[in-house]
């Protein structure tokens, strides 16, 4: 089931990628030869007026091949001039490779949207949902029901607060206020060290409520969220020239495990997921790395710059080593995955 919805996931947001690239390229009248999903042979291929419509054996994956991204492409002959990719506006053919990395983004903004608006978000509450036995908690008094109010005198606005507070205070005697029912409660425990991470805990789980937002909301919510990622990225990026790299990095088959994760915690968050995981392809591709979207936008700012166009020879082989080096990476990244998945390194 996990591998099932991953393909699904990745291989729709590559679909929209290429989507964007395709309906770009259609509106600047560029002559597209195929538009796939996937890569390997065709299993199954459409012909719709000049364009081959395919889906092919490996489902990660897609590309949009036009005319006269080469000028010794096979088959340029026959199609227009005007028609042809190299021969379009620089300001045209940057639309186009910048289209796939912005139908990215517009999807994360559009699933954020639908989470917040139609799915709701799982909201974590102040009320406690369960008590578990042989822990502090369950010593002291607390019950399912009970609505923590403060701790030490001190409100209590988020359960983020009180397991922070707890986390903190391994051996402390705490003084806790519950509302119950319509009355007060004082209550005190003393939160246990955890064996293996010397934290302190008390034995409570709180309850998850589906929190659903106005659509003046969720839109707001959905930029917000978006804007957050590209924060995040940018700061992921300036890390990696400064050193400071948090985090490790993942490839198919650790996205495919926190896909799975998301798959049983339920739909808004699968949903969520794949808003991140598709406003982070879409920023990847903007990278000016050779076989990425980014590093063609660069050979056509320093085409417009020059007033003359970068030997497509020298461009090509670029784009081919970094391609065959994106490749190697994929490999050792996904290895390195299996490793972690199987408890190896």
């Amino acid at each position: 089931m996990t591998l099932l919805v991953t393909i699904v996931v990745l291989g729709g947001l590559i679909f929209v990628h290429e989507l964007g690239h395709f309906l770009a390229a259609k509106r600047a009248g560029v002559h597209v030869h195929e538009f796939a999903l996937g890569f390997g042979p065709a299993i199954l291929s459409i012909r719709r007026g000049d364009t081959a419509y395919s889906l092919r054996l490996l489902p990660l994956g897609g590309f949009v091949r036009m005319a006269g991204m080469h000028p010794e492409e096979e088959g340029l002959d026959a199609v227009p001039q005007d028609r042809r990719f190299m021969n379009k506006p620089v300001a045209q053919r940057l639309a186009i490779v910048g289209a796939g990395p912005l139908a990215n983004l517009i999807t994360a903004v559009v699933l954020f949207v639908t989470v917040f608006s139609l799915l709701g978000i799982p909201t974590t509450t102040l009320t406690i949902a369960a008590v578990e036995p042989r822990y502090p908690a369950q010593a002291a008094g607390f019950q399912p029901g009970d609505r923590i109010v403060a701790v030490g005198g001190r409100p209590i606005d988020a359960w983020d607060d009180l397991v922070q507070i707890v986390r903190s205070s391994p051996g402390r005697e705490l003084a806790v206020t519950v509302r119950r029912g319509g009355d007060t409660v004082d209550l005190r425990v003393t939160p246990a060290r955890d064996p293996d991470g010397g934290f302190g805990v008390i034995g409570i789980r709180p309850r998850i409520e589906v929190q659903h937002y106005g659509f003046g909301q969720s839109v707001t919510q959905g930029f917000a969220w978006t804007g957050r990622v590209v924060l995040a990225f940018l700061d992921a990026v300036a890390g990696m020239f400064s050193g400071d790299v948090r985090g490790e990095i993942v490839g198919p088959v650790g996205i495919g495990a926190e896909i799975g994760q998301a798959t049983q915690q339920g739909l808004p968050n699968l949903v969520f997921l794949t808003g991140l995981l598709s406003a982070n392809l879409g920023l990847i591709n903007l990278l000016p790395i050779p076989a990425l979207d980014g590093s063609r936008m660069l050979f056509l700012v320093l085409e417009g710059l020059r007033g003359r166009p970068i030997d497509p020879n020298k461009e090509g082989l670029i784009h081919l080593l970094g391609f065959a080096l994106m490749l190697a990476l994929l490999l050792v990244v996904s290895i390195r995955d299996v490793a972690r998945l199987f408890g190896v390194g």
